[in-house]
């Protein structure tokens, strides 16, 4: 009973699909996930009633998440938030018309930096991002962009985008791309949050046949001759397998396979730079302010967000706001100073927040991706497959082919569990003959 054809690390929503994916071509998977339930980031915390995700998260409509999980038939019930908001500068709120034509009307811009607004606005819609090649962010924006409140409002879009704020290493292609997703597709927020999406998917994994083992850390991933032979998890428990799909960070990889010095996956661990922030959620009794649902900061690397305004997530009527701080990974880190901004910008939002709390949660430092498109890897598109031992692949919001967040841990999962059933069938297609 301890021997399986394949072995998901991981129970994210990246090692679901992957495990559904695989077991969906006559598998037999299990899927290890070391705490005691699946889901890793995508989880729902229930505070006084209320419910809270790990931090901000993006489900876009033209993604490859959203298509991933349409094809499976995963409901998402929710609604898509309105694009009009506000935005934060000199510590002062200043309206931001959700319509392209209408925030050329904002006392923001000059009558010079609206006319470039608008062609930037076009431009993104239009770009070529093929030909960018390793650009970084900043340097196409230096480029193309001459006023600097247009240089400000376009950066401010791109953190919302993709949740970083890396200009020096972010390539100008990845993050074009992802803001025009955005833009086009908009965001949808769940009902029940994202926990919906989690327990949907572990039910149709169980009911395609994967087993899974939560409180099941791994060890070591087991291999010799160049090719994959099970697994031991924690506990010292040997598992035999033919072949592995890994959704853990690029770090833990290495740490769990002998030898990996030697192979892709140190140098997918020197490469990640990995994307963090700090994350504040609050349950509330009402807003304060009637209406002030989505603020940006241009001058603080801040955004805030009513997710109640389109999702249902309490039974009582209490709002569901986050905040996020986007940290800099070259700035030295202080998660007193990042909940004090967050905290602040609360107050300038909504005066008398304090009063309303039901729940609250802050998370310092959270990890948003473990590493995503830039100019310093030297592996383009890493994975699915480990080069140098067979039968060993990887996927996880960090082994991006170009995608971002959700949509990387998508798409990455649907590559590797498509290149194991390729695999198996060729080593299948052998043995027949």
């Amino acid at each position: 009973m301890n021997h399986y054809d394949t072995a998901i690390i991981g129970g994210g929503v990246s090692g679901l699909l992957a495990a559904i994916e695989v077991a969906q071509a006559g598998k037999r998977v299990i899927v290890l996930e070391k705490s005691s339930h699946v889901g890793g980031r995508g989880i729902t915390v229930r505070k006084q009633g209320a419910l809270l995700n790990l931090g901000g998260h993006a489900v876009y409509r033209d993604g490859a998440a959203y298509k991933a999980l349409h094809r499976l038939g995963i409901k998402l019930e929710g609604g898509r938030p309105g694009n009009g908001g506000s935005v934060i500068w000199k510590n002062r709120l200043i309206p931001l018309p959700g319509d392209p034509l209408k925030l050329l009307t904002s006392p923001l811009f000059s009558f010079a930096g609206k006319m470039e607004l608008g062609r930037l606005m076009t431009r993104i819609g239009k770009v070529d991002t093929t030909g960018l090649g390793n650009v970084s962010l900043r340097v196409w924006a230096e480029r193309h962009i001459q006023d600097p409140m247009v240089r400000h409002m376009f950066y401010t879009l791109c953190r919302t985008a993709t949740y970083s704020r890396d200009l020096d290493y972010q390539t100008a292609a990845t993050v074009l791309h992802q803001v025009r997703v955005s833009l086009s597709s908009g965001v949808l927020y769940l009902d029940g949050g994202w926990q919906h999406i989690v327990d949907q998917l572990e039910q149709l994994a169980i009911s395609r046949g994967v087993t899974i083992r939560t409180g099941a850390g791994v060890q070591a991933i087991s291999h010799a001759d160049g090719a994959v032979e099970g697994v031991r998890l924690g506990s010292g428990e040997p598992l035999q397998v033919s072949s592995v799909i890994s959704t853990l960070a690029p770090a833990d990889n290495v740490r769990l396979v002998s030898g990996a010095e030697h192979t892709a996956l140190q140098r997918w661990k020197e490469d990640a730079r990995p994307i963090t922030a700090a994350c504040l959620d609050l349950a509330l009794k009402r807003l304060p302010v009637s209406g002030r649902d989505f603020v940006l900061g241009l001058d603080q690397p801040v955004y805030f967000s009513n997710h109640s305004r389109a999702a249902k997530l309490s039974e009582d009527g209490m709002v569901v706001v986050h905040l996020m701080k986007y940290n800099d990974v070259h700035e030295q880190y202080d998660p007193k100073t990042a909940e004090q901004l967050l905290m602040s910008t609360m107050n300038l939002i909504h005066p008398g927040w304090q009063q309303e709390v039901v729940a609250k949660q802050f998370l310092p430092n959270l990890t948003v991706v473990h590493d995503y498109p830039h100019k310093a890897r030297r592996d383009d598109k890493p994975g699915p497959v480990v080069p140098e031992i067979r039968r060993l692949y990887v996927a996880g919001d960090w082994a991006s082919h170009g995608e971002m967040l959700l949509d990387a841990a998508a798409a990455s999962a649907e590559r590797a569990a498509m290149q194991l059933i390729r695999d198996a069938a060729k080593v299948q297609d052998a043995v027949t003959v």
